[in-house]
């Protein structure tokens, strides 16, 4: 059985990425791609990160998480995630570094549609992931 403080920080971090995934929509409606491509990113981190704490791992940095998350999920077989899953939070990534840091790229709101989309999708996965282990979540899963 999952130790309670453990349960408690997946918890917390799933609420985190449900927050963030709302920002995101937010920023999506009023145009505001850029953020909303960072929004998107951070929310999928997030639940990635609560589905690591389960198995008592973290990281203090965005390549630490995703490769954490492609050792104790993608290598190790699951059937919760898969390889797709592994490039989904590549592309997220990918995308909000160009949104933060490239002066010249431009988010289309097809391109960002795709990424909230997207990190929906490895939201709604984490989150079952998270009830089959006992980890109670607030907001429905998609």
């Amino acid at each position: 059985m999952l130790n309670e403080e453990i349960k408690s920080l997946a918890g917390v971090r799933i609420e985190r990425a449900d927050e963030l995934i709302v920002d995101a929509e937010v920023l999506l409606k009023s145009a505001s791609y850029m953020s909303a491509n960072n929004r998107a990113f951070y929310a999928a981190e997030k639940a990635i990160k609560a589905a690591l704490a389960l198995k008592g791992k973290d990281s203090a940095t965005h390549n630490g998480v995703i490769k954490t998350f492609n050792t104790e999920f993608i290598h190790t077989p699951s059937e919760f995630f898969d390889r797709d899953d592994f490039k989904r939070i590549q592309s997220l990534d990918r995308i909000r570094t160009a949104s933060d840091y490239d002066d010249f790229y431009i988010a289309s709101r097809e391109d960002c549609e795709r990424q909230v989309k997207e990190a929906k999708l490895l939201i709604g996965k984490v989150k079952k992931y998270l009830l089959s282990q006992g980890v109670a979540t607030t907001r429905k899963v998609d």
